[in-house]
């Protein structure tokens, strides 16, 4: 019989508790995967934009919009190449289905954020027609929308002039992104900001945000001071900080989900350390003669303690491997799913290189313990039953 032959037997020399304790470990490394994910998911938002776009908002609180009468004192900043700006529009698909929607400026946000592409016709469309609204593509896929159809919304903010919470829209562009990462974004809808403001029951002249387009990156910080210092003391004073530094400030109104996730896996692996580790010694204290048998047939403690680490490193691979398999096909089929929220949900194979880590140092702990008895073990005492 071969080294393996022999570990995978013992492994299984007690099936029921191998079964379960694989079970475990697989339950364990099922959601570290998809948690992991989660978590690197919420941050990709912020991490991919770069540092080329500030993003201004109210001092107060980015709930709290901004006048867009302010555009035309940030365009004159220097070091300021192009003004975009944003009001969230709070749309509803259906019954309940958020949908990610923006009230829009048109003939900026292209130059703003290049990152978006579509046919020039279609830019122009957007920027033309009053009741326009261009959609993402894994959006426009979910739904199956197509250039010329209507976009029936309702908002959860914004009512218009006559009360009604429900709006109408025609979709006029498809957008996609420059590359991948950009096109796993694509699930926002803009709506043409004109009508937005004109039909809109309150806060007319309203812009929510505005992104500001550097002319040179290395002078954020300065463009940055610059546009708070113009608005200091006044109604509508600004705090103006890099794209990515407002969207981590945005999903940490969510949670710090960092923490939660470290706390999470945090507990699960506490737990799993003392089942596995239970089930290696109890396994090992139940086969003491057959290791005396061993080193009476030649095996140096060396040789027995690494049967020992192996037979626990092959009960983790085999769990973890079968977890962590479980979890690449769950994200999967929540990014087919739900693709509005999931799209950019992707397996991450840095996350797969963590698990493998975790899966052999979990083997150690659970494992060197009753290996080092093992190599300690006198084969008289073994024999004889003390």
């Amino acid at each position: 019989m071969s080294y393996f032959g022999f570990i995978w037997a013992s492994l299984w020399r007690k099936k029921t508790r191998a079964a379960f304790t694989i079970l475990s470990l697989l339950c364990a490394f099922l959601l570290f995967g998809l948690l992991q994910s989660i978590g690197a998911f919420f941050t990709a938002g912020a991490d991919f934009v770069g540092a080329s776009r500030l993003i201004v908002q109210s001092r107060v609180s980015f709930t709290d919009s901004l006048p867009v009468r302010l555009m035309p004192q940030i365009e004159r900043v220097p070091g300021v190449a192009a003004v975009h700006h944003d009001q969230w529009f709070g749309g509803i698909l259906g019954e309940n289905t958020q949908a990610f929607s923006f009230a829009s400026n048109p003939r900026t946000l292209r130059v703003v954020y290049p990152e978006w592409v579509m046919p020039d016709e279609q830019w122009q469309a957007f920027a033309n027609t009053r009741t326009g609204a261009i959609i993402g593509r894994i959006t426009a896929d979910q739904y199956g929308w197509k250039v010329g159809d209507k976009l029936p919304l309702r908002s959860n903010i914004f009512p218009r002039k006559d009360g009604s919470m429900a709006w109408e829209f025609d979709i006029v562009g498809v957008y996609d992104g420059k590359d991948e990462t950009w096109q796993r974004q694509t699930t926002q809808i803009f709506l043409n900001w004109d009508y937005f403001n004109e039909a809109n029951q309150f806060g007319e002249g309203s812009a929510g945000v505005f992104a500001v387009k550097l002319e040179d990156v290395d002078r954020a910080d300065e463009v940055a001071q610059a546009i708070d210092a113009l608005f200091l003391n006044s109604p509508d004073e600004t705090k103006t900080q890099s794209e990515k530094d407002f969207n981590k400030g945005f999903f940490a109104q969510i949670g710090d989900i960092g923490l939660i996730v470290r706390l999470i896996l945090l507990a699960v692996f506490f737990t799993i350390v003392i089942l596995t580790g239970n089930t290696m010694a109890q396994a090992v204290r139940e086969r003491i003669p057959e290791m005396a048998v061993l080193k009476t047939l030649g095996f140096s403690n060396s040789q027995v303690t690494v049967l020992v680490v192996a037979e626990a490193l092959l009960l983790c691979l085999v769990g973890g491997l079968l977890g962590m398999a479980l979890s690449t096909l769950a994200i999967g089929g929540m990014a087919k799913a739900a693709p509005t929220f999931f799209g950019a949900l992707s397996p991450d194979p840095a996350i797969w290189v963590q698990a493998v880590a975790a899966m052999l140092v979990l083997s150690l702990v659970v494992g060197l313990p009753p290996a080092l008895r093992v190599a300690r073990l006198k084969i008289v005492d073994a024999l004889a039953g003390r």
